[in-house]
């Protein structure tokens, strides 16, 4: 995620902008769409075809309402999937705190293997969701992992869910055992089901894009407004339809591109979350919480993949 202080450098952000792969593709296509344009106005304004190829604009603006109410519909799905799942990574830090607080009040200080235990299996739960909702868990970056409990872990395709469930099982021993009494069960059962909630929260807005037959749809309509624009905006501004042309469709195809970067927030593009960085975060909470201290921390800021 691009981080910037709203309405402090109006034209540091647009170049920061300018840096992004999908601002790249958004290039790339209005300079092929520029040299289609030369091209086509070229030809009618040298044979003289301009009579022929007359379109009315009238149709084209009216074209372009029905377009940018499809485009607003687009962007708005996209951003509302990209804010749910920042609102779920909100949720998530809180509950962890809550639940780390919750175990501080239930264990003695004397028990640090319980404390630690905890700790490091909270942390390990968010840190194994950032790449589960990408392409798998790397348990190379989770901390405190022995290496019999690591061999456990190579034959589970669902590491988050089983990491909650060893959390669940702890719990409901102590239970068992009188550690926790009737009460504090009650209370961090609710805030270890929250943990389950927000991963199927993500999940769901992962595994669920936009129906592709509406993506299909409103990428054809782009295109065919775009191949039709130049033969109607040449007769009436001739070799100035080219710029026109170019810019009418940096901003249909903007809004479209900018909108399928976002529908997907897990990954590491541009503007997606910056989840591994809250899972560190959450992972210092909560250590401080249950340790008093912070862990040792080699987490490097992740770089984004697709950036020049």
């Amino acid at each position: 995620m691009i981080l910037y202080k709203t309405n402090q450098n109006w034209l540091g952000d647009v170049s920061h902008l300018f840096k992004s792969w999908t601002m790249t593709r958004i290039v790339r296509a209005v300079g092929i769409m520029g040299v289609y344009s030369l091209v086509a106005c070229l030809v009618i304004e040298k044979m003289n075809w301009g009579e022929y190829v007359q379109l009315n604009t009238s149709i084209f603006s009216l074209l372009g309402v029905i377009l940018s109410i499809f485009l607003v519909f687009r962007t708005n799905s996209a951003y509302d999937r990209w804010w749910e799942a920042r609102k779920q990574w909100g949720a998530l830090v809180n509950n962890t705190r809550n639940f780390a607080i919750y175990v501080d009040s239930m264990y003695p200080e004397e028990e640090e293997d319980t404390r630690h235990w905890m700790a490091s299996h909270v942390s390990n739960f968010c840190i194994a969701l950032v790449d589960h909702l990408r392409e798998g868990t790397e348990l190379d970056k989770l901390i405190f992992l022995p290496k019999e409990e690591r061999e456990v872990y190579e034959k589970k395709d669902h590491i988050p869910n089983y990491i909650s469930q060893q959390i669940f099982k702890k719990i409901a021993a102590d239970h068992r055992d009188g550690t926790i009494n009737e009460g504090d069960y009650i209370n961090i059962k609710a805030q270890h089901q929250s943990f389950l909630d927000i991963l199927g929260a993500c999940e769901r807005i992962k595994k669920t894009p936009i129906p592709f037959s509406y993506a299909v749809y409103l990428k054809i309509f782009i295109s065919a407004y775009a191949l039709l624009l130049p033969f109607a905006l040449v007769t009436s501004f001739h070799m100035m339809a080219v710029p026109l042309a170019m810019f009418l469709f940096f901003a249909l195809l903007g809004v479209e591109l900018l909108g399928e970067e976002i529908e997907d927030p897990f990954g590491l593009d541009c503007n997606d979350l910056p989840t591994g960085d809250i899972a560190h975060t959450i992972k210092k909470n909560v250590f401080e919480i249950l340790e008093n201290r912070k862990p040792i921390d080699t987490h490097e800021r992740e770089l984004y993949e697709k950036v020049f």
